[in-house]
């Protein structure tokens, strides 16, 4: 339990008039990169500081910018900027902002769980949902407001995928080998609700893709417009499907998605279970971080392009491929770590929660704010995307439905994604040429960019 003198030092950074409200534990999804990348900050230098607002304001620096091990990212952000203004290049440009992306989307979990301290674990549960793939969903909405339409989608396909066979491929794989004579069964009961909603999701897509193809429907225009209302009928189930996980995993069944008491109470993943930064702070810093995600997220979107033509890379791979390993790498980082710690239930959960907000949240999302911007916005990915799509959480179900894991699994997932990437970065040109000819679907182009 914590002491008096730390209860009391966690909350002289900026809020005063309110208490904290501890959660009495996080979910696995929760325990991510915010928990175990944080570094513990020493205040003793602070402590000499005479001036109380001047040392808040330290000690808020010192915990936002120094509080995470990832802190030597951080300038990139400003080299993004600069690589901007003085016209470095437009690659250069896109590689220093998913490398500035790393430390941002970290610092937005580790902010989120402060706020939740104070608003308990329903706010905190909430702000997960919201916060947790913020830079999935901020480069999703500014593609679709410059109508490049095929970077949105190839950006939300390739974060499932990466969760689905990278991340969780190379958990299994290193954990497996690491922890080969401590090998022990995991509870299903939280995979299965998530892998539920993902099918559910692809099943969305399928019928999206299929739907205008279908004799019984026609072609041309009415069959477009059926399979546009399809799609936006299909978004909103897809987040009704969302909110009824939300309200299952917050208050019905919340016991569920915990991580076993052995997981969650270890000492050496967490630094301390108590809030660090005033709510006032939390949610100041919380909103100036997400513009600056924001920022970086428009140079992605408008970079991206040309960033592929420089390195002589489709636009497919290094969405779908590329900026997700990149963009992801703290989530990603934790969730191999707690493998390695022979903490599989909170690498599913990182994993596989992940995924599900993609699939249920963000893509649904980007749909109904295209129908009200009335932009023609629909769930069909494509052939190869769904298919990838489709295939990856079929591997993943019967991968994970036996209720035990080693290395051979995680090794298979891996080679399904080096199958896919190679797909994406061989045949995509062609397939762009092929859905037109075959099935007369016209293609959304992409604003090309001027290097």
């Amino acid at each position: 339990m914590a002491s008096v003198e730390e209860a009391t030092r966690s909350l002289e950074d900026g809020f005063r008039g309110k208490e904290a409200v501890l959660p009495p534990r996080r979910t696995g999804h929760g325990m991510s990169s915010s928990s175990l990348l944080r570094r513990r900050s020493d205040r003793s230098v602070l402590s000499k500081v005479r001036s109380e607002p001047l040392r808040r304001l330290l000690a808020n620096l010192q915990e936002v910018f120094l509080g995470t091990k990832l802190s030597p990212l951080f300038p990139a952000v400003p080299l993004a900027v600069a690589a901007q203004c003085f016209d470095f290049g437009r690659a250069w440009v896109f590689a220093l902002s998913m490398v500035g992306l790393a430390p941002l989307a970290e610092r937005l979990s580790f902010l989120s769980e402060q706020i939740s301290y104070y608003g308990g674990p329903t706010v905190g549960g909430l702000l997960n949902a919201t916060c947790g793939n913020a830079p999935e969903l901020i480069i999703a909405l500014l593609a679709l407001q410059k109508d490049k339409m095929e970077v949105l989608k190839w950006s939300l396909l390739g974060s499932i995928l990466s969760n689905l066979l990278l991340v969780l491929g190379s958990s299994l794989f290193c954990g497996g080998i690491a922890n080969y004579t401590k090998e022990r069964p995991f509870d299903r009961k939280q995979s299965d609700v998530n892998l539920s909603l993902l099918l559910l999701g692809a099943l969305c897509c399928i019928f999206a893709l299929v739907f205008p193809r279908s004799a019984s429907v026609g072609e041309g225009d009415v069959g477009a417009g059926a399979a546009l209302n399809l799609s936006r009928a299909c978004s909103i189930v897809m987040l009704v499907a969302y909110l009824g996980c939300l309200f299952f995993q917050l208050k019905t069944h919340r016991q569920l998605f915990e991580p076993p008491e052995d997981e969650a109470d270890s000492n050496d993943d967490t630094v301390s279970d108590t809030p660090v930064i005033g709510f006032a702070s939390a949610f100041a810093w919380l909103v100036g971080m997400t513009a600056v995600v924001a920022f970086l997220s428009d140079y992605v979107v408008t970079t991206i392009e040309a960033a592929s033509e420089s390195w002589g890379m489709p636009v497919s791979f290094v969405s779908v491929i590329m900026l997700p390993i990149v963009g992801n790498a703290a989530e990603h980082t934790a969730a191999i770590i707690f493998a390695f710690k022979n903490k599989i239930d909170i690498t599913l959960g990182i994993t596989l929660g992940s995924s599900t907000q993609i699939s249920m949240f963000v893509v649904p999302l980007s749909i109904i704010v295209a129908w009200i911007k009335g932009v023609h916005m629909h769930l069909d990915f494509g052939l190869l995307e769904t298919g990838s799509l489709v295939m990856s959480i079929l591997i993943t179900a019967f991968t994970l439905q036996d209720g035990t894991w080693h290395y051979m699994k995680g090794f298979v997932l891996l080679l399904c994604y080096v199958v896919i990437g190679a797909s994406f970065f061989i045949l995509r040109p062609s397939l762009n040429q092929a859905n037109a000819i075959n099935w007369g679907v016209e293609t959304i182009p992409m604003k090309s960019v001027k290097a």
